[in-house]
């Protein structure tokens, strides 16, 4: 598998690329390329939020998941009361109900995440690896056209108290083009080069944490950071169309979807979106996430999804770090929610090997629609023998109960069947962020989502 980087921007893969050029792993890589995601995609994700990641070691022959997604908080504190700020946001043709604010936010993963990759499997020096995310900071980011339809979407999160000052200067939001400027970001990665990603549990970032925390009343307490590991574990393997694919389960559901999903490869264009919709078919759900997918020359290879939710539309002060919202999203809030424990994710970085060793490692954004997006192409790769950038690009269709979710190009005949059969189809008038953000390196290639305008960088 050639070294190469997929990612959510091009920014995000341009400083994957560039640790890559220096030497570094797949886990450097992957470092360096979520910092930045943290400065360019800050619509999509952020430092403060939480993740998970899937890594292969090609010395060892060894896959592990990495679990850093965000936790319960409440360690160690009495009885408080919090209120949430209920929010209605326009979702395509549909309004949204969120819930906000600072008692939205647990326990950051992200920084753990990242100490955790870097520590096992990094070779640079973490400085380093921050580099490219300072700079991003002190020049600021042009912002494509995805991102902007998205911050056109939750516009009413984003620019609540600091995030007006940021998204929209003198009153206007960014358009296309605009410079996303966060000055704040640059003695945020200051601190984070100097004390590392754990500054948040145990360093300068987590005594401004806890001062937010008590000044608002939000509910991540001293124990909760101290508390707070990000954990390494086995992932789930199954089997699908000749190949071991090893991924995590969780609400996303991809393990069992890919278990019984039947071979697509030879199917007509309506039985293979019928096949690919029974297969799928679910509740639906809302939330902004990015993912990137890195592999160096020496064959390792890591996928890192990460997510703030929405955001809590709280950033600490002076630092522009956008807190995370994780336990306002109703998507996520199964069972128990008991401080100190891990919340539930749709999540789902996967690498798939055949005889010769790992063929395709990818991940998706997108919430409950990752789901789709991911299985659809990786079946398009693995069964169908397409190429990463054609199974990217073609078109999706997404069940969301009785409701088919389609993008143009999506083949007529399939949907009027599906329209016989029951469902009801929304057919939408173009491609959309809605549909999900796969990023991925195979043998093949690398592709990275122009729904959400995606990029793939490779070292010279």
């Amino acid at each position: 598998m050639r070294a190469a980087v997929a990612a959510g921007h091009r920014a995000t893969a341009e400083a994957g690329a560039e640790i890559l050029a220096e030497g570094g792993t797949a886990a450097d890589a992957a470092v360096a390329a979520c910092l930045a995601s943290c400065v360019a995609e800050t619509v999509m994700t952020g430092f403060l939020g939480g993740g998970h990641a899937i890594y292969f070691d090609a010395a060892s022959g060894s896959t592990r998941n990495l679990d850093c997604f965000v936790a319960v908080p409440g360690l160690g504190a009495g009885p408080r009361e919090t209120e949430l700020l209920e929010l209605e946001v326009p979702f395509g043709e549909e309004l949204v109900h969120y819930a906000v604010g600072i008692a939205s936010c647990g326990v950051p993963g992200v920084p753990g995440g990242l100490d955790a990759l870097w520590r096992s499997h990094g070779r640079l020096q973490w400085p380093r690896l921050v580099e490219p995310a300072l700079r991003l900071a002190r020049e600021g980011v042009e912002m494509p056209p995805a991102h902007v339809a998205c911050l056109a979407m939750l516009a009413p999160v984003m620019t609540m108290r600091e995030g007006a000052r940021i998204y929209s200067p003198g009153g206007r939001l960014l358009e296309t083009g605009d410079r996303l400027q966060q000055p704040g970001l640059v003695s945020a990665l200051e601190v984070v080069a100097q004390e590392g990603a754990t500054s948040v549990y145990d360093g300068t970032l987590a005594e401004e944490l806890l001062g937010l925390m008590g000044e608002r009343g939000g509910l991540v307490t001293r124990d909760d950071l101290a508390a707070y590991r990000a954990e390494w574990n086995a992932p789930a393997e199954v089997s699908f169309a000749g190949r071991r694919v090893l991924t995590r389960r969780g609400l996303s559901r991809v393990a069992e979807t890919l278990e019984r999903l039947p071979r697509l490869a030879g199917l007509s264009e309506t039985a293979r979106i019928t096949t690919l919709v029974e297969a799928l078919a679910g509740e639906d759900g809302r939330g902004d996430t990015t993912n990137l997918a890195a592999a160096d020359g020496r064959g390792n290879i890591c996928v890192l999804t990460t997510s703030l939710g929405l955001g809590s539309g709280d950033f600490l002060p002076l630092r522009d770090l956008h807190l995370n919202s994780m336990l306002g999203e109703t998507d996520l809030l199964r069972g128990q929610m008991e401080p100190g424990g891990r919340m539930d994710s749709m999540m789902a970085p996967t690498i798939a090997f055949d005889g010769e060793g790992p063929e395709l490692a990818i991940g998706s954004a997108g919430g409950t629609r990752l789901r789709t997006a991911l299985v659809t192409v990786a079946a398009g790769i693995i069964d169908e023998g397409l190429e990463p950038e054609v199974a990217v690009d073609r078109p999706r269709a997404h069940p969301a109960g009785t409701v088919v979710h389609a993008e143009p190009g999506v083949g007529e005949d399939a949907l009027q069947g599906l329209e016989a059969s029951g469902y009801l189809v929304r057919r939408w008038p173009a491609r959309h962020h809605y549909f999900g953000g796969v990023s991925l390196v195979a043998r093949t290639g690398a592709a990275a989502d122009r729904r959400r305008d995606g990029a793939v960088r490779t070292p010279p």
